[in-house]
């Protein structure tokens, strides 16, 4: 190679500055950077100001935010701007007591309020974004104090019941770092998201635990008093409007030697201050950007021979934008990056350094060299949840979504993307994600580590191919060893004989999908260099064969467990029996119409009344498992599969099953035209 790893990760090391981007994350910190607003757009433009200065090519892109065009199926609410937001409580016989001043707290306004001057009544509705919350109770006219999911409570309060706005005082849970009452005193950002059309519009603040709690006390005092009852009243002002705007994308290039790219991105948007969500990653992938820039010009690392871009975008709605209309360009990028939340103190926010790694219907390259770039930083640090002695905690989780690589990886966009974070974060969407969380150290170390990832793949060519060929091997052949030995023991404490055949049955779908998803990540090496198929053939030949060595060490053992139990062999599995939601499943083949993971609202709001009612009350009886969970299976819904051979795969990549869950979320994609499905009998899919 050109260049060696430990070379390539010093010189990145050497033109990085932890400090200097420390000094970045306070400039952007400043902007209250919500998606289509001024202060995005002074954000942005403070962004390409920076790149400029330091003779990157860049340019800002910019599309309409009106609530009605579409990017793929995203669609970015109208330009919002408030001047003026103030909440006090009324109280009787004395002076107003001010709850909340967006001058003094961005956060404390629900983002993209409507505008509103006067005073209500309040009711407390608990959580509030369930139908049983309201029983009993008018809230029309009225302001509901409530917990719950925010366009949810706007759902059930203001759209169905006719209340006037919504007093927020929620935390939402992270366990094992933060429950509600941990942070008393912090506001949660929290936002309505509007399209053309929507009526009404509503206000919102957003209290913190602490105030929430103390009014829902006065509101249970008045209840009880046995005199004449005052109703609990506040008067609210907010001075903002939405109109027909525009919202950014911050584009940086280098370009290469073919037309070729990777592509490298961060979220820049978020309410003031937002320092580890995201301004952490906006300045690390800034450093990134200039320090390659500088290292390629006075000639210390070889030339590119694919160009590399970067983003900055409003999360989710600005890659799906900058994507759609890019269309015939998206198969010239080769993999990503994202980086978000990447710079949090450990210690104060509770976080470990994650590599993320795509889903398994992308598997690609790209996760395994983020790993060995990452050890390379690290002085050959292998990975763990525990502190180490680099001096943080750091690890590799699996794939969960939730930000921009999460479309750049769906299959139907093709660009795997790993992505860089810090996770959990106890501060995290609160008034408290403030500059001082922020480590120095670690943004230099996201930076070295983005700056060294883009470098690599930009330059490689047949000799660095081969090479990640290779450690691609080594650590397939470590993890499906991990993974068979975890399985065998599991199987030598079974005591049952069917459930010791049911296990042996898992054992080689599972061993199975590993290969399977190995080999297909070999393959994407030929994106690198086209001439390596042969040694792609061979490698995939030793893969296969890895497979049958692993799977003949664990039968040898779990049949030598079953004579201990008095069984011959291993005995088969049982015959399965379907109960009625996999039969559906089984005989349900869907092909999705749409680019890119379905954007949440746009399903909902493209739904009969009766059936997105069916899907919403479907969302709040799973939690969070529901797009967890579907956002995998999507990805697999090409028209090749049943839902029944979807729902085994998301299970083996997740570990979570939820059958009935994904044949309904199939219907409603069905319903609302954004897929078809296939009816086949007997199960299976289509030959």
């Amino acid at each position: 190679m050109d260049l060696s790893i430990a070379a390539c990760m010093r010189a990145f090391q050497d033109a990085v500055s932890g400090e200097r981007a420390w000094q970045t994350v306070c400039d952007l910190a400043r902007y209250h950077r919500i998606q289509a607003s001024p202060g995005f757009r002074a954000a942005a433009e403070d962004v390409l100001a920076r790149l400029q200065a330091a003779g990157v090519e860049a340019r800002l892109h910019t599309y309409p935010a009106d609530g009605k065009t579409a990017f793929w199926t995203s669609i970015q609410s109208p330009e919002w701007e408030v001047h003026e937001a103030t909440l006090d409580l009324l109280v009787p016989g004395g002076p107003p007591q001010r709850l909340a001043d967006f001058s003094a707290c961005p956060i404390s306004v629900i983002q993209r309020s409507a505008p509103f001057e006067g005073e209500a009544e309040v009711v407390d509705v608990g959580r509030g974004d369930r139908p049983e919350d309201y029983e009993g109770l008018d809230v029309a006219g009225k302001v509901v104090l409530a917990e719950g999911e925010v366009q949810e409570v706007y759902e059930q309060a203001v759209r169905r019941r006719g209340a006037v706005g919504i007093l927020y005082h929620g935390l939402r849970p992270i366990p094992p770092v933060r429950e509600r009452m941990d942070l008393p005193d912090v506001r949660h950002y929290v936002s309505f998201w509007w399209e053309a059309g929507d009526e009404p519009l509503c206000f919102g603040f957003v209290l913190t635990p602490r105030q929430g709690e103390a009014l829902r006390a006065r509101l249970r005092h008045e209840a009880t008093r046995s005199e004449a009852k005052a109703p609990v009243r506040v008067r609210a002002r907010v001075v903002s409007r939405h109109y027909e705007g525009t919202f950014e994308v911050v584009e940086g290039f280098i370009p290469g030697q073919s037309a070729e790219e990777v592509v490298l991105v961060a979220h820049l948007c978020h309410p003031r201050p937002a320092a580890n969500d995201n301004a952490s990653g906006s300045a690390a992938l800034l450093e990134a950007a200039v320090a390659l820039h500088r290292l390629l010009r006075e000639g210390a690392l070889p030339p590119l021979h694919r160009g590399v871009r970067f983003l900055w975008v409003p999360e989710m709605t600005g890659t799906y934008a900058y994507l759609a209309t890019r269309e015939r360009e998206v198969h010239r990028m080769v993999a990503g990056l994202n980086l978000d939340m990447v710079g949090e103190r450990q210690e104060q926010c509770g976080s470990t350094f994650l590599i993320e790694r795509p889903p398994e219907a992308l598997a690609s390259f790209a996760p395994e060299l983020l790993e060995r770039l990452r050890e390379e930083l690290l002085g050959g640090a292998p990975h763990t949840g525990f502190p180490s002695p680099a001096g943080f905690r750091h690890a590799v989780s699996p794939f969960s979504g939730g930000s921009d690589h999460y479309i750049l990886s769906d299959p139907t966009v093709g660009i795997p993307t790993p992505m860089l974070i810090q996770w959990p974060d106890r501060f995290w969407h609160t008034t408290e994600d403030t500059p001082d969380r922020v480590d120095p150290q670690m943004l230099a170390r996201a930076a070295a580590l983005a700056g060294a990832y883009a470098w690599f793949l930009g330059h490689a060519g047949p000799e660095e191919a081969r090479w990640l060929g290779h450690e691609m091997l080594t650590r397939f052949r470590a993890r499906m060893s991990r993974v068979a030995q975890g399985l065998l023991t599991e199987g030598m404490a079974l005591r049952d004989a069917d459930a010791l055949g049911r296990h042996w049955l898992e054992v080689q779908k599972r061993l199975g999908f590993l290969q399977e998803r190995q080999e297909a990540a070999l393959e994407t090496l030929l994106r690198l260099d086209g001439g390596c198929a042969e040694e792609v053939a061979r490698w995939r030949a030793e893969v296969r064969a890895w497979r049958q060595e692993e799977q003949a060490r664990v039968e040898e053992a779990l049949a030598f467990h079953a004579r201990a139990l008095g069984l011959e062999a291993i005995p088969p599995p049982p015959a399965p029996v379907l109960d009625a939601w996999e039969r559906e499943a089984a005989r349900l083949v869907p092909r999705r119409l749409y680019r890119g993971p379905v954007a949440h609202r746009f399903l909902l709001r493209r739904l009969p009344p009766e059936d997105r009612e069916a899907l919403e009350a479907l969302l709040r009886s799973r939690a969070g498992d529901f797009w967890r969970l579907f956002s995998l299976a999507e990805y697999w819904a090409d028209g090749t599969r049943s839902v029944l051979e979807i729902a085994e795969r998301v299970e083996m990549e997740s570990g979570g099953r939820d059958v009935e869950l994904l044949v309904q979320a199939f219907r409603a994609l069905e319903k609302a035209g954004l897929a078809e499905l296939q009816e086949v009998e007997g199960g299976g899919a289509p030959q």
